[in-house]
């Protein structure tokens, strides 16, 4: 039998270069930091629930050349809305709380790990800062699996190649893509390799599931503890709607670009939780982006009024500009960074 104590000292002393964290590939600055020492790493699913189906007919395929026919009987119980979580925890850890990366719409927590043009991702960042971190994958995407169509969920959309380039504010907006045109400044890498990677990155977003998200993020929670939360795009919106009804489990949320808000009869329940909200560039000059941010602004102005503490972070008004809706990907990702790390400092989560 293992010896639990030592192979707790074995695993503290596991050093993982940041070539191993981010994958092969990497290029420029990452790959020549110094060796990580993690305490641990794994992951785990949790969260879903049972359904039951009946009626479906029964089918017979063959799985692979030169195998044996497989009988299937679609009828019975299964598991749907389970999330995906990988852990990584530092040896030596600053963070006084665990620190949640949630991802956003057509995305999985490849979000924060390694960006399309082979740079280290936020996960990376913030490891190396001291804080435990975990990445998930939402419900219905990546690693959490999917369910039936149509049988339990509504059949799933999709992203064409143009459409993140223009709706993302990767490129100059409508038709751009057919230009391959972009802003003066842009950050995001939009050389033909990188948006290549990117988008092969990208994932169906199946629709009428949002209480299995919210779900499997509570019982994400529950399991880890009260959590620092980082959430993109529409994981910012589930982690408004999650935090309202459990503000318990949150010690701060930091919401990036997030493309929905919780239910504003509801904002006194965040008043409690330390906030702020950012987004990058262009949205002024984008009619979609511009109204997603006053909805963001008006929610924010509820939870002050509530008595709350909500920050918002404008990053061309700090200097910082050029930043696309993939904020955690662009050149300046490592900048923008640095911009939660002093907030989450300042608010005292880091020692």
């Amino acid at each position: 039998m293992t010896d639990p104590v030592r192979a707790r000292r074995q695993r503290a002393r596991w050093p993982l270069v940041a070539a191993m964290l981010c994958g092969m590939g990497v290029q420029g600055a990452a790959a020549q930091e110094a060796p990580l020492t993690l305490q641990g790493f794994g992951s785990f699913h949790v969260g879903g629930r049972l359904v039951e189906l009946s009626g479906q007919p029964i089918r017979e395929y063959l799985p692979t050349v030169g195998g044996s026919p497989v009988r299937i009987d679609p009828n019975g119980r299964y598991v749907v809305g389970q999330m995906y979580a990988q852990y990584m925890i530092p040896a030596q850890q600053r963070g006084t709380a665990p620190l949640m990366l949630w991802h956003g719409a057509y995305l999985t927590g490849k979000t924060y790990e390694t960006t399309p043009d082979g740079r280290a991702g936020w996960d990376n960042f913030f490891i190396r800062r001291g804080w435990a971190t975990y990445v998930t994958d939402a419900a219905e995407r990546g690693r959490s699996s999917s369910a039936m169509v149509p049988q339990i969920w509504q059949p799933p959309l999709y992203v064409p190649m143009h459409d993140p380039w223009e709706r993302w504010r990767v490129g100059a907006g409508p038709g751009s893509y057919a230009r391959l045109e972009t802003r003066p400044g842009q950050q995001f890498p939009t050389d033909e390799a990188s948006y290549l990677n990117f988008m092969r990155g990208t994932v169906a977003r199946f629709l009428g599931t949002d209480d299995d998200a919210i779900a499997s993020y509570i019982a994400l929670l529950e399991r880890v503890g009260p959590s620092v939360v980082i959430a993109h795009s529409q994981g910012g919106a589930f982690a408004w709607q999650v935090a309202q009804r459990r503000p318990d489990l949150f010690r701060a949320l930091l919401l990036i670009e997030p493309a929905g808000t919780g239910q504003m009869a509801q904002a006194a329940a965040l008043k409690d939780i330390p906030q702020m909200f950012l987004y990058g560039d262009f949205v002024d000059v984008d009619p979609r982006w511009g109204t997603i941010r006053n909805n963001a602004r008006r929610f924010a102005a509820a939870i002050r009024e509530a008595g709350g503490s909500v920050d918002e972070v404008d990053l061309p008004a700090m200097g910082i500009r050029g930043n696309s809706h993939m904020v955690m990907m662009d050149r300046n990702s490592d900048q923008v960074a640095q911009v939660l790390q002093d907030w989450m400092a300042s608010k005292g989560f880091w020692r």
